[in-house]
């Protein structure tokens, strides 16, 4: 079965990885040659760590590599898929113009998923002609660790098509779990609100960045607080997401704080720009919280 993942980037290199890594013939497509380069390094810096834990052989990560193909010609790099990844920048014309794309180029057999974190599915499978083949295939950052796969059915998927993405993330070593098309259906539903109240409670005074994470941390046992969680995932998909949220459902509750669109204007967009609520430019892996908000 042959993937193609379009779209080069974290999301992207990482989809490429495990779908590679277990065997798939794999094409990647960007638009630009060195982000294609830096892909395939990422991946290969990403196997040396595996092979350093013991956990695939330097013959495995030989193997990887050879299965994955880099092409700057959607229409070339498209051709032969059997399933086709979406994982550009989440933007919704960018989006749309690709699967119109998608609809020419393919096999009339291939499935069409975007890994879109929160656009319906529904929308992008009304510019094709084959609404039944899109799904969205939503992987988590970073693909290759995490286990979770959102399955999200458009209003006019198929049964055949998701049963088969289903089992194609079970064949990944995922572990898949489906939702239905709607405003940012359940993990950026449930995970944008709390990652926004966290900023009004900053915006607000409540606490500051690092008592905010600490009690989310140590009372909810969670992983990274929230506020470092939003500079992980990019302070600009944060935004996005709760923009889809906020049209979607027409609900205030989903209205983003204005710090948060002020960092976003600012530039500030966490871990990619090397400056949100943490700063990152300082060359080590402590947090440090960014100097607009340590304590005067």
């Amino acid at each position: 079965m042959n993937i193609a993942v379009i779209g080069s980037g974290t999301m992207g290199n990482g989809i490429a990885h495990v779908f590679a890594q277990n065997s798939f013939s794999v094409f990647l497509i960007d638009i630009n040659q060195d982000s294609l380069t830096k892909a395939v390094a990422t991946i290969s810096k990403n196997l040396d760590r595996m092979v350093s834990k013991g956990t695939v052989t330097v013959e495995q990560k030989s193997q990887t590599i050879q299965r994955i193909s880099t092409f700057t010609d959607l229409q070339e790099g498209v051709r032969d898929a059997d399933l086709v990844v979406e994982a550009a920048t989440e933007n919704v014309e960018i989006k749309l113009e690709l699967f119109r794309q998608l609809e020419q180029y393919t096999k009339s057999t291939c499935i069409m998923a975007s890994n879109t974190s929160s656009i319906s599915i529904t929308k992008i499978a009304s510019v094709t002609q084959r609404p039944d083949k899109v799904i969205g295939m939503h992987f988590m950052n970073p693909v290759p660790v995490m286990k979770l796969v959102e399955v999200i059915r458009g209003y006019s998927t198929s049964d055949e098509v998701t049963n088969k993405i289903l089992d194609l993330s079970k064949q990944l070593g995922k572990i898949p779990a489906e939702a239905n098309d709607y405003p940012g259906f359940v993990a950026n539903r449930i995970l944008m609100p709390m990652i926004n109240e966290a900023i009004y409670s900053l915006f607000e005074g409540v606490a500051g960045v690092e008592e905010i994470d600490t009690i989310m941390k140590l009372g909810m046992a969670h992983p990274m607080g929230p506020l470092q969680l939003a500079d992980f995932i990019g302070l600009d998909v944060c935004l996005s997401i709760l923009r889809v949220l906020h049209d979607g459902f027409g609900n205030p509750k989903y209205a983003p704080c204005p710090l948060l669109v002020n960092m976003v204007q600012a530039g500030h967009k966490g871990v990619k720009s090397g400056q949100g609520f943490y700063s990152y430019t300082h060359g080590t892996k402590d947090l440090v919280v960014a100097d607009t908000f340590k304590k005067r």
